[in-house]
């Protein structure tokens, strides 16, 4: 199936115009993984849902943890090139997301059109927050290596700031900062590591410059965050102070859903939908509960079609921001994240 990439802005669409272009997308979705995913059709059938237009709070969706338990695929085994394996708790079943190429494409243009809002049309030199991981398989991906892969496309001179001891290579960092230091660069890692190196290992002594015109991406890994009381804004404020860095990013996302991400508005520090994705909040009945109540988050998006992800009901906490007053004008949704929930097993790129 080839799903129809708008050409239009990734936050252009007002309310009205999303609905009739994101329904109309996702029904086809739905229809398409009923024909083609045997799994997801009994799915369907043993509900007795109706292969019919549906508004978006009536599209079918599945628990994040199906895809633990059983292989969901909507294309023929032959035509899968990658696999994508989450990650988890020791000794748990992780998920596994099959790509054929047509999805893994789609999955990159969506991802570039997000980071092409945040860095603009060209490539920064970019430093990783992590040690050099070798990826042998390039078919097999766990969620760790397919994030820094997937990220590192839209970067040129990446530099890995961690030895193989997981000590910081300030030899390194000092030689990337003079060399690209003076103008934008690109920093990503995952939140608990960047927390654990920038924040608390970083040595200001042991630098010949600071960050401060760094543009940082960085997401998951809250849960350790949550631990030792460290919330989104403590986390900013730490940051700036050890290297002086402003332009800060955390993004949300699922290994189910990789490539349409949610980044966080660097005005309003809400998430916000793009034209690929959408978001609805669900009591724990599955009923959907107003704009500025806090649920389970249902994520919605254009991008699976090897694989019936299109819509999936996490097992995080969020809410849907009741009005947009936000100086930035993005249309789109606006969502936080509060966490998971208390019976969930811990998960995630850098939770493990």
């Amino acid at each position: 199936m080839n799903i129809v990439l708008y050409k239009k802005k990734l936050f252009s669409l007002n309310k009205n115009q999303k609905k009739i272009f994101f329904e109309k997308q996702i029904n086809l979705l739905t229809q398409h993984h009923y024909k083609k995913s045997k799994s997801y059709k009994q799915i369907l059938d043993f509900f007795g849902y109706k292969l019919k237009n549906q508004k978006l709070n009536h599209i079918p969706f599945l628990p994040a943890q199906l895809f633990k338990k059983f292989e969901l695929i909507s294309a023929p085994k032959e035509k899968i090139s990658k696999i994508l394996i989450s990650s988890g708790t020791t000794g748990s079943t992780p998920s596994k997301i099959h790509l054929d190429k047509a999805n893994a494409i789609n999955q990159i243009k969506a991802l570039s059109d997000i980071m092409t809002s945040i860095i603009g049309n060209y490539r920064l030199p970019m430093l990783i927050i992590e040690q050099n991981l070798s990826v042998k398989n390039r078919s097999i991906f766990n969620a760790k290596s397919a994030a820094i892969y997937g990220f590192s496309i839209f970067g040129r001179n990446h530099t890995y700031l961690l030895k193989e001891n997981k000590e910081i290579d300030y030899n390194l960092l000092n030689r990337f900062l003079k060399n690209f230091g003076k103008k934008p660069f690109l920093i990503f890692g995952f939140t608990n590591q960047v927390f654990v190196h920038l924040i608390k290992k970083l040595s200001s002594q042991s630098l010949k410059s600071n960050l401060k015109n760094g543009i940082l991406l960085h997401g998951g890994g809250w849960k350790k965050m949550e631990k030792i009381k460290i919330n989104n804004k403590i986390f900013k404020q730490k940051l700036f102070e050890k290297t002086k860095l402003k332009k800060i990013y955390n993004y949300y996302g699922l290994v189910e859903q990789t490539g349409s991400i949610f980044v966080e508005c660097d005005k309003c520090s809400c998430f916000v939908t793009s034209i690929y994705s959408d978001v609805l909040i669900r009591d724990k009945h599955f009923n959907l509960v107003k704009n500025g109540k806090k649920g389970l988050i249902q994520l919605f998006s254009l991008l699976p079609t090897s694989y019936p992800g299109h819509s999936i009901l996490t097992e995080d906490i969020g809410e849907i921001i009741k009005e947009n007053n936000c100086d930035c004008k993005n249309k789109g949704k606006r969502f936080l994240v509060h966490g998971r929930t208390l019976q969930s097993e811990t998960r995630g790129c850098s939770d493990t």
